[in-house]
């Protein structure tokens, strides 16, 4: 698959975003966690390499293969759904680093699985993201992840293995020499264009393509992020909007694999923040579970746009983590349903209580889905002043220098 300098600039890249995205440097005796799939392995080992002579403490965590999943979804009872295994609080709360190898061997295999107990599952695991979440607001924990090529996901995008892999090796630019040079250019300018937004007094952003006519309103004391080193790769600069004020209509129209399922053509129709329709032309009933998740569920979580001078992802990935940073010729904006992000308050987001979150509009809940549309789109930015800015047009922000 990846040849052993591809494997060593891909770990190298995702050090550097973990890295990155911790607020306080890494320093010996830090506990990493490795959480890999089986197809990962070669990177999984990688990564341990680099800690190992970081002399960080990496553990290595392998997700439950496919088969193993669906079994237990399948027989668990609710007790075992809701069962909190002991150690995992306790690695969590002191958890300093975290990189995410995601390698799916199928993405199908819960489609008969009742939502409701993959929902009942994420619901009680919720507890771990709530500390990683806090930790991550001290500034003493970082995290990072990335996709790793199968036969499955190829399969699901249309692509041969090698052209899939060949769309990740140009979209992590390890066919360059120095990635990380070119990921701290893409991180320059994309801070240049959050400190442009950053610095708009909106009232309400405008999104307008054939299908979508949707009004996002940021709230206060909002931040835009992105790039943070969370995700590789990462395109997208997103904000978590005033979730009690969404209005209008959005329309994703690129496919979505999430828990098994396929769900293609989504629209959603917002009313004071509120999901009055949810319809979708392929996994309708999929999606309306999903929404009835919680109480946040049916609710927007961030609002995010791309710009396609970053992005070289150009095909459809049937995986969020590519598909929601498509470039192509119109870059895209996406919403995500349920949870939105701490580190999109502009203040210290270490000081954001729950009781917070609620009185300044912050959704809160077990699910984060993000629904991308690619269509050709203008998005208007309305000022407080009554001034109207066109900040994206053509698939990229409208800012004249970056």
């Amino acid at each position: 698959m990846f040849t052993k300098q591809e494997l060593e600039k891909y770990a190298e890249v995702m050090f550097w975003g973990m890295r990155k995205a911790r607020k306080h440097p890494f320093a010996p005796g830090d506990i990493v966690l490795i959480r890999s799939d089986l197809s990962c392995i070669p990177l999984a080992h990688e990564l341990f390499r680099k800690f190992m002579d970081q002399r960080y403490y990496p553990v290595l965590r392998i997700t439950p293969p496919e088969e193993v999943e669906k079994t237990y979804f399948s027989m668990a009872e609710d007790f075992q759904l809701d069962f909190k295994l002991p150690g995992d609080r306790e690695l969590y709360s002191h958890l300093n680093g975290l990189v995410s190898l995601l390698g799916p061997e199928s993405l199908t295999h819960l489609k008969d699985i009742d939502p409701s107990r993959i929902g009942r599952f994420a619901v009680a695991k919720k507890y771990l993201r709530d500390i990683l979440e806090a930790r991550e607001s001290e500034g003493a924990f970082g995290w990072s992840l990335c996709l790793y090529p199968t036969a499955e996901l190829a399969a699901k995008a249309g692509l041969t293995l090698e052209q899939y892999k060949d769309q990740i090796v140009r979209a992590v630019y390890l066919d360059r020499d120095d990635p990380c040079f070119i990921w701290e250019n893409i991180f320059e300018q994309t801070r240049r264009i959050k400190d442009w937004l950053d610095n708009m007094d909106v009232e309400y952003f405008h999104v307008l393509s054939q299908n979508t006519d949707l009004k996002v309103y940021p709230g206060e004391k909002r931040r835009w992020v992105g790039l943070s080193g969370h995700n590789i790769p990462s395109f997208e600069l997103f904000l978590s909007p005033d979730y009690r004020k969404t209005q209008g209509v959005f329309f994703s129209d690129q496919p979505s694999y999430r828990s098994g399922n396929m769900v293609r053509g989504v629209t959603l129709v917002f009313k004071d923040g509120r999901l009055q329709e949810a319809r979708a032309e392929e996994g309708e009933e999929f999606l309306k579970r999903q929404i009835q998740m919680d109480e946040g569920a049916s609710m927007v979580g961030e609002f995010s746009l791309t710009d396609k001078r970053f992005s070289r992802i150009n095909t459809f990935m049937a995986h969020t983590l590519y598909d929601e940073n498509f470039g192509g010729e119109n870059g895209n904006s996406h919403i995500a349903l349920g949870a939105s992000y701490a580190d999109t308050y502009s203040e210290d987001s270490s000081q954001l209580t729950p009781e917070l979150k609620q009185e300044m509009g912050f959704n809160d809940s077990a699910l984060h889905w993000d629904l991308v549309n690619t269509e050709p789109k203008e998005v208007h930015a309305y000022l407080n002043s009554g001034d109207v800015l066109t900040i994206y047009r053509d698939g990229q922000f409208t800012i004249a220098d970056v």
